[in-house]
C-alpha cells in the first residue's frame, strides 16, 4: 500500500483529500503546518508528498526544496494562487505536478495514481528492490544492512544485524544457542555459547520496548531463542 503525507493547514481540505485517497487504497498521513510537516517529510519514509504552499512556519516551496536535495518521491504541489510564476517555481524547484484550488478531488486522485504509476515503472527499471523484513513496526532492510524501530534508524553490530536478520527470516523456529552459533559465527561454539546470549541482549536493548518482556525475540527456556511472528 502506498504511503502519502499531505501537508495542508486547511483541516477541511486535507481531510477532503485523505477521504479521497483512502478510498482509492492509499495509506495517508496529515500534518497541518510547516514545520511538522517538513520534520516528518524527512525523518519518514513516504510514496508520495501532497503539499499545500501556503503554510504556517515554513512554505510548502521550502519543503519541496530539502524533499529534493535527497529523495526523489514524487511532488505535487496544491495552492489557491493561480499565478504561472509559483507554478514555474513549484516545479523548478523539483514539483511534479501543480494543482490549483479549488480542484476535483478525483481528478487530484487520477494524477496521483499516475505519478506514482510513473515512479515505480522508473525505479522498477533501474534497481533491484531491496530485500526487507517487515514485523510489526521492526523495518530491517537486509540489502542495505540497516535496521529501524517505529521509523527510528538503530545502529548493529556486524554480527548483532547478522543475528537478527537470520532469526526475522526465520520465523517462529525455535534455535539453540549452539545452532546459532554456528549459523553466525561459522564455527563450533566449543562452550562459547555465552557469545550469543550477550548478542541478544544487546539485540534487545535497541528493538524491544520492554527488555523484560520482548515482544519479537523470545526465550524459551532449556532450549533457545524464537522470533514471534
Amino acid at each position: 500500500m502506498s504511503r502519502i503525507l499531505i501537508v495542508e493547514d486547511e483541516e477541511s481540505i486535507a481531510e477532503l483529500e485523505k477521504d479521497y485517497l483512502e478510498l482509492s487504497g492509499f495509506d495517508v498521513e496529515i500534518e497541518n503546518n510547516g514545520e511538522s510537516g517538513m520534520k516528518r517529510a524527512m525523518s519518514e519514509e513516504f510514496d508520495m508528498y501532497i503539499l499545500d504552499l501556503m503554510l504556517p512556519d515554513v512554505d510548502g516551496f521550502e519543503i519541496c526544496k530539502t524533499i529534493r536535495e535527497s529523495k526523489n518521491t514524487p511532488i505535487l504541489m496544491i495552492s489557491a494562487k493561480k499565478d504561472d510564476i509559483d507554478k514555474i517555481r513549484g516545479l523548478g524547484l523539483g514539483a511534479d505536478d501543480y494543482m490549483t484550488k479549488p480542484f476535483s478531488p478525483s481528478e487530484m486522485v487520477a494524477r496521483v495514481k499516475a505519478h506514482l504509476a510513473r515512479y515505480e515503472r522508473l525505479i522498477g527499471s533501474g534497481q533491484q528492490e531491496n530485500d526487507v523484513i517487515e514485523i510489526r513496526g521492526l523495518k530491517i532492510d537486509k540489502t542495505a544492512r540497516r535496521v529501524w524501530v517505529n521509523n527510528d534508524e538503530k545502529t548493529f553490530t556486524t554480527k548483532e544485524f547478522d543475528l537478527l536478520a537470520f532469526l526475522a527470516q526465520n520465523p517462529n523456529h525455535v534455535f539453540t544457542k549452539d545452532e546459532l552459533f554456528r549459523e553466525i559465527w561459522d564455527m563450533e561454539s566449543i562452550g562459547d555459547i555465552a557469545t550469543v546470549t550477550v548478542h541478544i541482549k544487546k539485540i534487545r536493548e535497541k528493538i524491544e520496548y520492554s527488555t523484560s518482556k520482548p515482544q519479537y525475540i523470545e526465550t524459551i527456556w532449556g532450549v533457545g531463542y524464537r522470533f514471534k511472528m
